[in-house]
């Protein structure tokens, strides 16, 4: 069988499964994360034998250590994964739920009904956790997922996809509610995107080259998780110590994630105090710092930022950094150079703080904290499907709800309309 009939049967059966769950309970779903938790834990060994093998093929063919990073899975991370499937199941079913109703003078009842959006169509790169997590949210939503992971990680997620087949089976569920496309390379991405009669919605998840050849191939609906070119701000009445723990974390915790800080501006009124030591601390850690003008004549030693590293992604341990005269001037930047995804301003001031706030467009903004909390399990949704940076449907971490959509339930005793 060549990769495109591949392609086309496994679209079809996961169609035909979202249709024999419609009616699924939450009680099902639950059995359904409760078993596969527990599959992954049995299975670790395995799993992690099957990501050595990505790994190392990486290695070899010499990907930055950031790219290994998002690669990797670890004892740590499938204990992660195992929390992220619990918390998904202890999480509300949001099917069913009636969100907005109202009564009209006739005597007509129209109530507004979360409901699945159905066939879920995931493309992402390298991260095999996204594997799991797209599944759990998906399932408890209601909705199939067919899956294209990178090829760079084709063991980890096949290894985990038959853990997740085997999980649906013993729950008595059709094991083509997910099913993974491995075939056909790059060209199947394209040949995806076609099928708009069996997939209901486009998730891209991954760099920028791959989230512009989806929206502009696609035949279905999208919603776009774009590259992250996070900024953190340290305004003028910023305190020292919480800007420097809070920079440091935003950029190094772990650089290879979208909502790592990829662009530090300072206030012209605290540079020299500030980044002297902020520099220290990044140099002890091995950040590549890349500064404007004015950065420079404070750090003298560091390299000088391009036009294009304002609107980089590195993914990496490269931060720029940019003086600017003003918080109107730190807003303007953001608004140039920024992707809409997380930006966080460091201040005592409330004034400059809530200026801040409300004038950058972003999915996430911050008072006072890192942007690495942009997150679905930081924020309480239990995983993510994806960070959204789009404005309409879903914004910023994709959980249960934002894999729904809603109906209108309309009851009515013999009105007509005149």
């Amino acid at each position: 069988m060549n990769w495109k009939d591949d392609i086309k049967i496994k679209l079809e059966k996961t169609k035909n499964a979202y249709k024999s769950i419609t009616g699924l309970t939450t009680e099902e779903k639950n059995n359904f994360l409760e078993k596969l938790a527990q599959n992954i834990k049995s299975e670790s060994k395995n799993i992690l034998k099957s990501n050595k093998k990505d790994v190392e093929k990486a290695q070899m063919a010499g990907y930055s250590s950031a790219f290994i990073d998002r690669l990797l899975l670890s004892e740590s991370r499938l204990e992660k994964i195992i929390s992220s499937i619990e918390n998904v199941k202890n999480l509300p079913d949001p099917v069913g739920k009636i969100i907005w109703e109202n009564k009209r003078p006739n005597g007509l009842i129209i109530k507004r009904k979360r409901v699945p959006i159905g066939v879920i169509g995931i493309i992402y790169e390298s991260r095999p956790d996204v594997t799991v997590e797209a599944s759990i949210l998906c399932i408890k939503a209601g909705n199939c997922v067919i899956l294209k992971g990178g090829k760079e990680a084709k063991n980890s997620n096949r290894k985990l996809i038959e853990i997740i087949k085997k999980s649906l089976k013993e729950s008595f569920l059709p094991e083509d509610c997910i099913n993974l496309i491995y075939r056909g390379g790059r060209k199947s991405v394209k040949y995806l995107l076609m099928f708009y009669q069996y997939i209901d919605l486009i998730i891209p998840r991954g760099g920028e080259e791959l989230i512009k050849t989806v929206v502009e191939n696609s035949l279905i609906p999208v919603i776009k998780h774009y590259k992250g070119v996070c900024h953190t701000y340290i305004d003028k009445y910023a305190n020292i110590d919480m800007s420097l723990k809070v920079t440091f974390n935003s950029k190094v915790q772990r650089p290879g994630t979208c909502n790592a800080t990829e662009t530090l501006l300072v206030h012209k009124d605290i540079a020299e105090k500030f980044l002297p030591e902020m520099a220290k601390i990044f140099e002890e850690s091995g950040v590549e710092m890349r500064g404007c003008e004015k950065t420079r004549k404070i750090l003298p030693f560091i390299k000088k930022a391009s036009e294009d590293d304002w609107k980089t992604e590195y993914l990496d341990k490269i931060i720029s950094i940019k003086v600017v005269n003003s918080i109107e001037e730190a807003i303007e930047h953001i608004g140039k150079y920024g992707t809409s995804h997380s930006d966080a301003i460091i201040t005592e001031n409330k004034e400059a703080s809530e200026k801040f706030l409300n004038m950058v467009d972003s999915a996430a903004v911050y008072h006072n904290a890192s942007t690495r909390f942009t997150d679905g399990g930081e924020f309480g949704l239990g995983a993510e499907i994806g960070i959204s940076t789009d404005k309409i449907h879903a914004r910023g971490p994709m959980g249960l709800e934002e894999l729904t959509i809603y109906k209108y339930i309309v009851y009515g005793n013999g009105q007509i309309r005149e």
